[in-house]
C-alpha cells in the first residue's frame, strides 16, 4: 500500500473518531419485525425477540402499538391508532420505552387524548416530562388516613354518603339516571377548594364530552382541570389505556402535595374494550366472556387513589369511578367487582329518576365506608339520625299505601319524611356550600317545614339558601374551619330560618 493511500485512510479514520467524539452521528442497532396478521384493533407481529411487556412499538405508517401478548413465536400488539395502510409484511420496530403520557402544570385547562396529544386546537403540549401510564400504587407505609372531606355540593351525598379526599367512591346506576351529572356537580363544587380535577371520558359520544367541556368552561373550572378523552370512535387500545394515563397525570400533581379528583366515565366501557382486545388476542374467556384478569384490570387502577402522609408529599387522589348497571342488576360481574374494590358506592335508582326525585340517589343502597370520618363536624348534628330516619320513612310510606290505619306518631314521621325527600332534591349544576346545606337540614329536622305544603318545600328551601348569602358570617366560618355549631348558634340559625320561611302577609285593599 503506497504512502498516499495510507495517509488518506488515517485521515478518514481520524474524521470518524472525531465525529464519534462530538456525537455527530452514532451507530445504532435496531430490531425490526414484520406484521403477520391485521385484525380490528390488534396486530400479530413476528420478530423483535427483545420486546418487553407493554413496550411501545412503531409501525412503518407511524401508528403506535403496545406489546400485549408475548408468545413464543409471535407478539400480539394492541393498536393505538387507525390501521390505515397496515398490512401483512409491514415493518415494525421497537421504541425501547413503555407507554407513557406527558405530565405537568401545562396540562391544566387542556383537552387531550390518551397519548397526550391535544384535541382542543390550543397548540402543542410541551411539559418536558413523561410518566409511564402503569405505575405502582403507593405502599401502605406512605398512606395516611382519610380525614378531610371532598364536598360534592349535593345535599344527599354530603350529608348522608360523605366522601373523603383519598377515597374511592363508586357511582353506579342504569343508563340515563344522572351518574355523570353527579360527577360534574362535584367538579363544579371544587372551584374554590384547591382541588385539581382530571375528567377521563371512556367510550362516550363526542357530543356528550363536548357538553361536559362546555359546562366546565362556563363555570370557569376548566382552568384547574384536565380532560382526557378516548371517545367511542377511538380504537379499543386507546380506550384501554385512557384511565391509566389519567391517573398518571393526577399522580404528578399528588406527588407535589396537591389534592386531585379523578373521574372515570365510565369503567363499564373500559371493561368492554379490554374484553374485546382479549378475545381478539385469543386470551381464554371466563364469566360473561371477560378474561380472568378483569378484576386486576380495575383493582390496580383504583389502588393508586390514596391520601399520602405529609413526609411523602401530603397530597391526595380521590377516585370517582362510574359504571352502568343493566336493569338495576347490582350483582352482575363488573358491578360486584367494582363494589368490592371501592370504599363505598352512590347508587342511582331509575325508579326515583322517573318520579322526578333528582338526584335519584337511593339512600338505602348507597354507603360510604370512609367518608363519615372525614365529614365536616357541622353535619353531625343533622345527619346522624337523618339517614336512618329517611330509610325508615321510605318503608313506612310503602306500608301506608295499603290503607292501614296509622297512629299519629307514624303519620307525623311520614309527613316529615316527605318534606325531607323534597328538601334533598336539587337542580343540576347548582352545588351548595356546606353551610347552606347544614342550615336547610337543621330547619327540616326541627320541623320548620312541617306546616308547609309538600309542593312548596323545595322552592322555600332554595329561598332559605339564597337568603343565607351574606348572613350568619360567624356560623359560616365555624362550619368552614371544621367546628361544630353550638346550641346558641343553632338557635340563631333557627330564628333566621323562621323569618325567611314565614308566610308572606297578604296585601289588603281598602274598599272603594
Amino acid at each position: 500500500m503506497n504512502n498516499h493511500l495510507k495517509q488518506s485512510l488515517l485521515q478518514a479514520t481520524g474524521r470518524i473518531d472525531d465525529a464519534l467524539k462530538h456525537d455527530n452521528f452514532a451507530l445504532q442497532a435496531r430490531e425490526v419485525g414484520r406484521v403477520m396478521q391485521v385484525s380490528t384493533g390488534v396486530v400479530r407481529v413476528k420478530g423483535l425477540p427483545g420486546t418487553k411487556a407493554m413496550e411501545l412499538l412503531r409501525f412503518e405508517n407511524g401508528v403506535m402499538g403496545i406489546a400485549f401478548n408475548l408468545d413464543p413465536d409471535e407478539i400480539g400488539v394492541v393498536l393505538l391508532g387507525e390501521k390505515t395502510d397496515l398490512s401483512a409484511g409491514s415493518r415494525v420496530e421497537r421504541t425501547g420505552r413503555v407507554v407513557d403520557v406527558p405530565v405537568g402544570k401545562a396540562l391544566l385547562g387542556r383537552v387531550l387524548d390518551a397519548l397526550g396529544q391535544p384535541l382542543d386546537n390550543a397548540g402543542a403540549i410541551n411539559t418536558g416530562l413523561r410518566w409511564p401510564i402503569e405505575r405502582e400504587a403507593r405502599p401502605i407505609i406512605e398512606r395516611a388516613p382519610v380525614t378531610e372531606p371532598l364536598q360534592t355540593g349535593i345535599k344527599v351525598i354530603d350529608a348522608l354518603i360523605p366522601i373523603g379526599r383519598g377515597q374511592r367512591q363508586l357511582i353506579l346506576g342504569d343508563r340515563q339516571t344522572g351518574k355523570t351529572a353527579i360527577a360534574i356537580d362535584t367538579v363544579l363544587n371544587q372551584h374554590d377548594k384547591n382541588v385539581i380535577t382530571v375528567y377521563c371520558a371512556i367510550g362516550q359520544r363526542g357530543s356528550a364530552v363536548a357538553k361536559v367541556i362546555d359546562c366546565l368552561r362556563k363555570a370557569d373550572v376548566l382552568k384547574n382541570s384536565v380532560v382526557l378523552v378516548a371517545s367511542g370512535e377511538s380504537t379499543p387500545g386507546l380506550q384501554y389505556i385512557a384511565p391509566y394515563a389519567a391517573t398518571s397525570i393526577a399522580e404528578w400533581f399528588m406527588a407535589r402535595g396537591e389534592d386531585v379528583l379523578v373521574i372515570y366515565d365510565d369503567l363499564t366501557r373500559h371493561a368492554h374494550a379490554y374484553r374485546e382486545l382479549s378475545l381478539l388476542l385469543r386470551r381464554p374467556p371466563g364469566r360473561e366472556a371477560y378474561p380472568g384478569d378483569i378484576f386486576y384490570l380495575h383493582s390496580r387502577l383504583l389502588e393508586r387513589a390514596t391520601h399520602v402522609k405529609p413526609e411523602f408529599g401530603g397530597g391526595s387522589l380521590t377516585a370517582l369511578p362510574i359504571i352502568e348497571t343493566q336493569a338495576q342488576n347490582l350483582s352482575a360481574y363488573i358491578p360486584t367487582n367494582l363494589i368490592s374494590i371501592t370504599d363505598g358506592q352512590v347508587y342511582l335508582s331509575p325508579t326515583l329518576f322517573q318520579k322526578g326525585e333528582l338526584p335519584a340517589v337511593d339512600v338505602g343502597k348507597s354507603v360510604s365506608r370512609v367518608g363519615g370520618k372525614a365529614q365536616l363536624p357541622g353535619y353531625l348534628k343533622v345527619s346522624g339520625q337523618l339517614r336512618l330516619a329517611y330509610s325508615q320513612f321510605e318503608e313506612l310510606e310503602a306500608f301506608a299505601r295499603f290503607g292501614t290505619r296509622l297512629d299519629d306518631a307514624t303519620r307525623q314521621s311520614i309527613e316529615r319524611g316527605r318534606r325531607v325527600r323534597e328538601i334533598l332534591k336539587q337542580d343540576e349544576n347548582k352545588p351548595l356550600s356546606a353551610f347552606e346545606q347544614i342550615v336547610v337540614l337543621i330547619a327540616v329536622n326541627e320541623g320548620l317545614f312541617d306546616s308547609l305544603p309538600v309542593a312548596e318545600v323545595k322552592k322555600l328551601g332554595s329561598r332559605l339558601g339564597e337568603a343565607l348569602l351574606n348572613q350568619l358570617a360567624v356560623q359560616r366560618e365555624k362550619i368552614r374551619v371544621g367546628e361544630r355549631l353550638s346550641d346558641e348558634d343553632k338557635a340563631l340559625v333557627l330564628d333566621f330560618a323562621r323569618v325567611v320561611l314565614a308566610p308572606e302577609p297578604m296585601s289588603h285593599h281598602a274598599d272603594s
